[in-house]
């Protein structure tokens, strides 16, 4: 099945956007200020490894946050993103001198009259760290 999104015709299993963003643990203490999020987890490696943790770990939200970022440039307007989920499933590491990288590729997984469901494929370190990552667009 296909439907139109102006002159973009789309059809599942279709590739609509690609990222990558490198995240610094700078980026986890800017992003700490800005959501409020001051868990130590996510700029103390001290505290890390005293909770169990493989290191000092970007938060959820802000991970959550750049994948569906993603699909705005193609869908043209973040206004029409009319449902967003995921699971979480793995920690993005960001390590002191290298940081993190992050890859999102949305697909379209499915197409009906007026929304397109967009799957997410998030992966850092070669694992997924983002399950049944799915953004609902409005097509018209």
């Amino acid at each position: 099945m296909s439907i139109e999104k102006g002159s973009l015709e789309l059809e599942v299993g279709q590739i609509v956007a690609e990222r990558q963003v490198h995240l610094t643990r700078e980026d986890l203490v800017r992003y700490a200020g800005a959501s409020g999020d001051f868990n130590p987890i996510h700029f103390r490696d001290d505290v890390a490894a005293r909770v169990g943790l493989p290191g000092v770990l970007a938060h959820g939200m802000l991970t959550m946050g750049l994948a569906v970022e993603t699909v705005v440039p193609w869908v043209g307007d973040a206004g029409r993103i009319v449902e967003y989920g995921v699971r979480f499933t793995r920690p993005v590491v960001v390590d002191a001198d290298a940081g993190a990288d992050v890859s999102v590729t949305a697909t379209v997984g499915a197409v009906d009259d007026s929304i397109a469901r967009i799957d997410l494929t998030v992966r850092s370190a070669d694992v997924t760290v983002l399950g049944k990552a799915q953004v609902r667009v409005r097509l018209v």
